[in-house]
């Protein structure tokens, strides 16, 4: 029978760490696809959004590219940081992350924190990432959730990202210079991934790689301070805490969960 759950309104937080409002009997998925990107707007966004799932697919012989929207110049509350020298640190913090996790390719696109917006040129640049690296599974935050605050660059990455999914990155006629001028050719991605979401249709068990996503969460020194809100918590806790809850039922201890859109074959 389908499961209903909910979170206090009260505890919710606006980040990607919240539980969804609530959900139905989620599908359990197993396959491991050969290719599989994630499309983030800042440093640390992708080890708290599919960490788990990354390390698990990763591990298992499937190539993982990131695409990094900004430099993550504005992700301190320390007046005195210069945002140029905490922008080369997150950079260095995440590809630390990105080899702990065993990700094989890291584009930065180096647009600034705050400042992305729905354009031609950013649509191209994910557009170009995807054709270049080919990802049967592409991960991205979920532009619609409305339950609850979400960063401005995080909606225009999901609905950036959606677009060059589909229709750009697959037709030739989008973009045509990246095949005349690039040597790239247009590709179909298979499935969508959006983490976040209100409503998640799928689960993963990431029981044996939830120690491996926090362990590349911590290498983000600059903003660990940020990601535990409880007096005590550790950022591992509250990982953990999410990802119990969202495994309850399913018979296995920590799990992700996402909302799926399959590409019509």
């Amino acid at each position: 029978m389908p499961r209903t759950a909910r979170v206090n309104a009260s505890k919710q937080q606006s980040s990607e760490f919240m539980l969804p409002a609530s959900w139905g009997k989620l599908t359990i998925v197993t396959e491991v696809p050969k290719r599989a990107m994630v499309i983030f707007a800042h440093p640390d966004d992708a080890e708290i959004g599919s960490g788990g799932i990354v390390a698990k697919w990763a591990a298992a012989g499937c190539e993982a590219t990131y695409v990094l929207c900004t430099s993550g110049d504005a992700g301190t509350a320390d007046r005195s940081v210069d945002p140029k020298k905490l922008a080369a640190k997150r950079a260095k913090e995440q590809r630390a992350a990105a080899k702990f996790m065993g990700v094989k390719n890291v584009v930065m696109l180096g647009y600034p924190d705050g400042g992305l917006e729905d354009t031609r040129e950013f649509r191209g640049d994910i557009v170009r990432a995807i054709r270049k690296y080919r990802p049967d599974t592409v991960f991205a935050h979920d532009p619609y959730r409305f339950k609850a605050f979400q960063h401005r660059d995080h909606r225009m990455v999901g609905i950036t990202a959606m677009d060059a999914v589909y229709p750009y990155a697959r037709d030739h006629l989008h973009y045509p210079e990246q095949i005349t001028k690039e040597g790239l050719e247009p590709h179909k991605v298979k499935e969508l991934w959006f983490w976040g979401p209100d409503e998640p249709n799928i689960i993963v068990d990431i029981t044996d790689t939830i120690e491996r996503q926090i362990a590349a969460l911590e290498r983000h020194e600059s903003q660990v301070p940020g990601l535990s809100v409880e007096p005590g918590q550790t950022v591992g806790d509250r990982v953990k805490k999410r990802s119990a809850e969202l495994a309850k039922g399913y018979g296995f201890k920590y799990g992700e969960s996402f909302r799926r859109i399959v590409a019509r074959r």
